[in-house]
């Protein structure tokens, strides 16, 4: 598809007000996206396991208003106002306003929350940007009603691809539970627009797989995301990272048919301290593990040498270290964050997860 598919011309009906509610996960990403182009378009393909239980839950409630030349909303988390949400969501709308033209139409109250603690550390953008992404697409929806594009794949794309325009990972948070973006030479129907649900094979051992994540810093990051990305370009080692994430997305393919989860632990353990190497060699550079995320990351290395477990590690743009590991292996991994990763996390803190369905609404 292409961007001009996307844009709603004209809406055949009017809704004075109305009210939607969705939830959409979070997602940890196998093959890292880092470094991106105009428009939220990413530098190199990913992949993702989107999460079940680390979710964002948004309420939108419209009411169509008399100024039509300004965007007007309210923002609420957990039943608080938050005016500093407010710049972020006014660029987001800026950028799909061209996509969704009823959003100067209506005075929005925005209410949200995460099923995670707020400012655990876990990033809440992938699934709060997704979840108002997908009630203003079902505002559009509702607007368009009888409009020849509203199939469910239709639907699932524009969510996805307004989502982007918020937070790239974002995109990948509305279906589940393996979703690929951007363009890769193995998958037809990929696009650097949104995210598509993985088409192929998977074999019984990635099914309900689990993600354990251990809260190392619950802190602000030192870098944001957005000026990691942008450190990217000119970066001496970008293209070379970028053929790797090509290769190592491949490579997938043949371990989720096979079931290799050997080979699955080394492309997903490579892809996480690639990820970080590319932050430690930027200009300027940066750090964002933390001394415990080494301890942890070192443990488990020693745990899966000693025991021949299948349980591996990854890293988002942050300290925190996320578990992966067979469903089956669930009791003895919890007893060994237990014994010994739990002192490693701040205030004891982590949360058990797994592979989810992606979106739903409420």
């Amino acid at each position: 598809m292409i961007v001009e598919e996307f844009i709603t011309k004209s809406y055949p009906k009017t809704i004075e007000e109305g009210v939607v509610t969705w939830e959409s996960p979070s997602n940890i990403a196998l093959v890292k996206y880092w470094g991106k182009k105009e428009h939220q378009i990413p530098a190199n393909p990913s992949i993702s396991f989107t999460l079940s239980h680390c979710k964002t839950i948004t309420t939108l409630e419209f009411s169509e208003k008399e100024n039509k030349i300004d965007f007007s909303f309210d923002v609420f988390l957990n039943d608080e106002q938050k005016d500093d949400f407010k710049p972020k969501i006014e660029t987001f709308f800026k950028r799909i306003e061209a996509y969704l033209p009823f959003l100067k139409h209506y005075h929005f109250v925005i209410k949200t929350k995460n099923t995670f603690p707020h400012s655990s550390g876990i990033a809440s953008s992938a699934s709060g940007m997704s979840a108002l992404a997908l009630c203003l697409t079902s505002i559009d929806r509702m607007l368009s009603k009888n409009h020849e594009n509203l199939n469910k794949s239709f639907f699932n794309k524009k969510a996805s691809f307004l989502a982007r325009l918020g937070s790239g990972s974002a995109c990948r948070s509305i279906e589940g539970s393996l979703v690929a973006w951007g363009k890769h030479e193995a998958f037809t129907e990929s696009s650097d627009l949104y995210g598509v649900k993985y088409p192929f094979e998977v074999h019984e051992n990635f099914k309900n797989y689990r993600d354990t994540i251990l809260l190392v810093d619950k802190g602000e990051k030192q870098v944001s995301s957005t000026v990691g990305h942008g450190l990217m370009h000119n970066h001496p080692f970008a293209d070379e990272r970028f053929k790797q994430a090509h290769k190592n997305l491949n490579d997938l393919i043949a371990v989720f048919k096979s079931g290799d989860l050997d080979a699955f632990i080394k492309i997903v353990e490579s892809e996480a301290l690639t990820l970080h190497a590319m932050m430690m060699t930027s200009m300027p550079y940066f750090i964002l593990m933390k001394p415990n995320t080494l301890q942890i990351i070192n443990k488990i290395w020693a745990y899966r040498e000693k025991t021949n477990s299948k349980v591996c590690f990854t890293l988002d743009a942050g300290a925190n270290v996320h578990m992966l590991y067979p469903e089956s292996e669930a009791e003895n991994i919890n007893q060994f964050i237990n014994n010994e990763l739990v002192e490693h996390c701040q205030n004891g803190q982590y949360i058990n997860d797994k592979i989810g369905l992606g979106a739903k609404l409420l």
